[in-house]
């Protein structure tokens, strides 16, 4: 099993930035892709960012340009640098895991953009 603990979400202004941050625990195998997906209130959750070991990252067109994931596969994290949000990149933002048959999300972390 694989656990996933999101953080740095909150509140910031439009056109302010917020770094997400994701730790991965358990049984991690070494191809994987992770990544991020966003729901926002009444909304279905959508892709923003994934990246697989060892492979170029993959963003949703709303935040390409603004988002940029990267990751650190010694220590099983993976990150999403947000600049110049806007109010709709509002939502709780869900961390993920993919390895063949294993798969894991986040608890979840809340990110408000206020206008």
């Amino acid at each position: 099993q694989v656990q996933l603990v999101e953080s740095g979400g909150g509140m910031v202004q439009a056109g302010g930035s917020l770094r997400l941050s994701c730790a991965a625990s358990g049984t991690i195998l070494s191809a994987n892709t992770m990544g991020w997906y966003r729901q926002a209130p009444g909304k279905q959750r959508e892709l923003v960012a994934v990246i697989p070991s060892g492979g170029s990252a993959i963003y949703a067109e709303p935040v390409k340009g603004r988002f940029t994931i990267s990751r650190d596969s010694a220590k099983n994290m993976v990150y999403l640098q947000m600049n110049n949000l806007k109010p709709e990149d509002t939502a709780v933002y869900y961390c993920t895991y993919l390895s063949g048959f294993q798969s894991a999300w986040g608890q979840g972390t809340q990110v408000t953009i206020a206008s």
